[in-house]
């Protein structure tokens, strides 16, 4: 009995080591502060539009909505090429997490080979796309309200960020060829449901954006518990894995905080400070700390990329792919996120010196 309660403790760290990890350094962080986190009500609303979305998604999943879209994604040629624009400037409109909480799901309903390159691709043309709008994520939304920048001088500046990763992220898709795995051909019914958790997203995108209040939102919960209770089976353990990493950024501002008084670089310490605590709390924590807004916007959308940490798009496209019945090779697909991750990670450190050198001014 013991064993099999050891091994099956062990099966569940192997297989939620983001949610133990993170619940373990909240922990560490407290003690070492000898406090709790605060939670804001921004980071609260966030949590809540994360759990409606995965549930309006997970229904349109079962609906088979998806899958049909899936299946006329698939006809025809360059299928790379077309997720990952789609991604890139769906990202710009309805931001980084939005979009790949639409579009791995539906990658991974794809009967193509190599859907983790697929997811990877996404991934960065999430990040990459939604840095080039002030509305694209939710660190752009701060840093254009904090410092007050105009729309086309904050667009200006991010634009070679963006727009040099999408023509490396084309090239990459035109070189990179799926083949499709042999499945019964079948016609993708939709059932009734469909078009209710059509109009549930809708609901959630306009409490996103502020046009509705964002607990309307609370209609998805309401529609699932009285007619789909399956379309709840979400992936919890991602959401507390945000409360825990929210918690761990709090702390880390405590820490950290008192000893950030100037800058002589902003953007090397926002890029290398979103690696452990996420691009939204980096912004949150420098912009106090410098008027250098150019620099942060760069810093903390550049260390968007790299570990799975950097942006909570990551972390997103990473539980979703790996808690994927379809997918077995988790630990290959962490190791590829890694590697292309911090490539991607270093080209934007280098184009930043290239255009900017040493000039601690920006």
């Amino acid at each position: 009995m013991f064993l099999k309660v050891q091994a099956s403790l062990i099966d569940f760290v192997l297989k939620e080591w983001l949610l133990v990890g993170s619940g373990v350094v909240l922990v560490l962080t407290s003690v070492y502060i000898k406090r709790l986190p605060e939670y804001s009500a921004n980071e609260i609303q966030v949590l809540f539009l994360l759990f409606v979305l995965f549930i309006a998604v997970n229904g349109l999943l079962k609906s088979g909505t998806i899958l049909k879209i899936a299946q006329k994604i698939e006809k025809g040629k360059l299928i790379p090429l077309k997720l990952v624009v789609i991604t890139f400037f769906l990202s710009m409109l309805v931001t980084n997490d939005i979009s790949l909480i639409v579009i791995v799901p539906l990658t991974l309903s794809l009967t193509v080979n190599r859907k983790g390159i697929l997811v990877i691709l996404e991934a960065l043309a999430a990040n990459a796309g939604s840095a080039l709008t002030p509305v694209g994520n939710p660190q752009n939304l701060f840093i254009y309200w904090f410092y007050n920048v105009p729309p086309g001088v904050f667009i200006k500046t991010i634009a070679p960020f963006s727009l040099m990763f999408l023509v490396l992220l084309i090239i990459a898709s035109l070189s990179f060829r799926t083949k499709r795995v042999l499945q019964e051909n079948h016609v993708q019914n939709i059932n009734k449901k469909a078009f209710v958790y059509g109009v549930l997203l809708a609901i959630v995108l306009l409490a996103v954006f502020h046009v509705l209040p964002v607990l309307s939102a609370v209609v998805v919960i309401l529609f699932a518990l009285i007619f789909d209770r399956k379309s709840l089976n979400v992936d919890y353990a991602l959401l507390f894995s945000f409360l825990f990493f929210f918690g761990i950024a709090d702390n880390l501002k405590v820490i950290l905080g008192p000893k950030i008084t100037h800058s002589e670089h902003i953007f090397l310490f926002s890029v290398l400070a979103s690696q452990v605590m996420s691009n939204v709390p980096a912004a949150l924590l420098f912009a106090n700390c410098t008027p250098k807004w150019q620099a942060l916007l760069w810093g903390v959308n550049a260390g968007g990329f790299g570990s799975l940490f950097g942006s909570l798009a990551n972390l997103i496209a990473y539980k979703i792919y790996v808690k994927n019945k379809g997918t077995n090779d988790t630990v290959g697909f962490t190791v590829k996120f890694l590697v292309i991750g911090y490539i991607a990670l270093f080209v934007s450190i280098g184009l930043y010196f290239l255009l900017y050198g040493a000039d601690v001014s920006l």
